[in-house]
């Protein structure tokens, strides 16, 4: 397969899928993701079809999401980001030189030895759910394992970004997120926030004001100073971080360091629930605090997220015309490359639907290409908080997995596709301790 240009041809343009396939899609009122389906299964891994004026290119081939996403990235941009609304002007929907010299300030938080100095943050955020989930198997108290996962992810990004744990207070104005994220639309269409989330957003704003000026008063906590510091700190050197634009990346950080964390812990115990031999495979790989039992956990993180990666939908605009797969690509193209598919190709995946955590351990049965698995994005605009996602998440299985056991009361019937694949609904269970019956 080739995805450069052939100057001495004239490649044909990507297949499409048929108007009447869309306007069947269209009458069962279906979400995105099913007409996206019915595109790749009809016409392979770069296909396009027609909801609008113009036809969007959907990438779900692997060789294919490596040219878009790891080799051109200067020719397929981000021209808009959904999380715009909640976001602003940070990172996540920053572009061109904006985007680089944010990246620049952020990157060395979040990757390398950056990671060393939230270690005992992250450890104590773990303990104090372990805690409470020791209450909790002493009381048979009824919990939401979401709403559990969601406090874990806000408590460890608080800590990392303010040097503070959590509090009750911050948490309660903090719980607006989940409904604004909610509201924000499956594909960019705009700015603005509609009236239903501005009340919302006013409070989360309050809340990002106050933290920035206690970190300007440098009331830092038990830790020490968090990232706010350093956004303070590039003020100093960077003039266009202004206020404005250091909350932008705060609230950034807030929503993407907790929610897609959460989700992908709700999905893991969902999927446990539902695999219960997992759990048993990933204790038996050695004894506690051994590389054998923790590269077992983090297969199981790494299994969900192949069925539901953080990133389940990545939006391009070509700037350039391009052949991609063959395929005549013009400027001004939206394409959709979508990890949730291409994680789901029997092609790539045998058994694609099955949760298989093996097929991260050493021998396993995964894709070698890096186009086949990357639930954080690929290339310059991959996920800046990956390893501290990953770190995150192994820390807090580490010591609720031995532990304790999840008998859920009832489960989604289904998936929300939005900002992230999130379970349809609440997510009720009791928490008893390991081997209680």
């Amino acid at each position: 397969m080739t995805t450069t240009a052939n100057p001495g041809s004239s490649p044909p343009p990507v297949p499409e899928l048929p108007p009447e396939a869309v306007e069947e899609w269209r009458a069962e009122e279906a979400e995105l993701i099913e007409l996206m389906a019915r595109t790749r299964r009809r016409l392979g891994g770069v296909a396009a079809f027609r909801i609008g004026p113009r036809p969007t290119v959907l990438v779900t081939d692997p060789e294919a999401v490596q040219h878009v996403l790891g080799r051109h990235p200067e020719r397929y941009v981000k021209r808009s980001h959904r999380a715009r609304m909640i976001a602003g002007d940070g990172v996540l929907s920053a572009t061109g030189d904006a985007w680089r010299r944010q990246r620049r300030v952020l990157q060395a938080q979040f990757t390398g030895p950056g990671m060393r100095r939230y270690e005992q943050r992250i450890a104590a955020a773990a303990r104090r759910t372990a805690d409470r989930w020791a209450g909790y198997a002493r009381t048979a108290e009824r919990v939401d394992i979401g709403e559990e996962m969601r406090h874990f992810a806000l408590d460890t990004i608080w800590r990392a970004l303010t040097g503070h744990p959590l509090d009750t207070a911050t948490e309660r104005e903090l719980d607006r997120i989940p409904a604004v994220v909610a509201a924000l639309p499956q594909l960019p269409d705009g700015d603005h926030a509609s009236d239903a989330v501005a009340g919302d957003l006013a409070r989360i704003d309050a809340v990002a004001h106050a933290a920035i000026d206690a970190a300007r008063r440098r009331e830092d906590g038990p830790d020490g100073p968090g990232v706010l510091r350093d956004l303070l700190d590039a003020a100093d050197r960077h003039p266009e971080y202004t206020d404005r634009l250091i909350r932008d990346e705060l609230v950034t950080l807030l929503v993407a360091g907790h929610e897609t964390t959460a989700t992908t812990l709700t999905w893991l115990h969902l999927l446990l629930d539902a695999n219960p031999g997992a759990r048993a495979r990933a204790l038996a790989a050695g004894p506690e605090g051994s590389p054998e039992r923790r590269e077992a956990v983090q297969a199981l993180v790494s299994e969900t997220l192949r069925l539901y990666p953080s990133a389940w939908i990545l939006p391009r605009h070509a700037l350039a015309d391009d052949t991609l797969a063959g395929h005549r690509v013009e400027a001004g193209t939206d394409l959709l490359v979508c990890p949730y598919l291409t994680h789901r190709d029997p092609a790539l995946w045998p058994d694609p639907e099955r949760f298989d955590p093996a097929r991260f351990t050493p021998g396993g049965a995964r894709p070698a290409h890096l186009g086949a698995y990357f639930p954080f994005g690929l290339g310059a605009r991959a996920c800046l908080g990956t390893q501290f996602a990953l770190r995150e998440s192994t820390a807090l299985l580490e010591l609720l997995l031995p532990a304790h056991e999840v008998r859920f009361l009832g489960t989604p019937p289904g998936s929300v596709y939005s900002i992230t694949v999130r379970p349809d609904g609440p997510t009720p269970a009791v928490v008893t301790a390991a081997g209680a019956g």
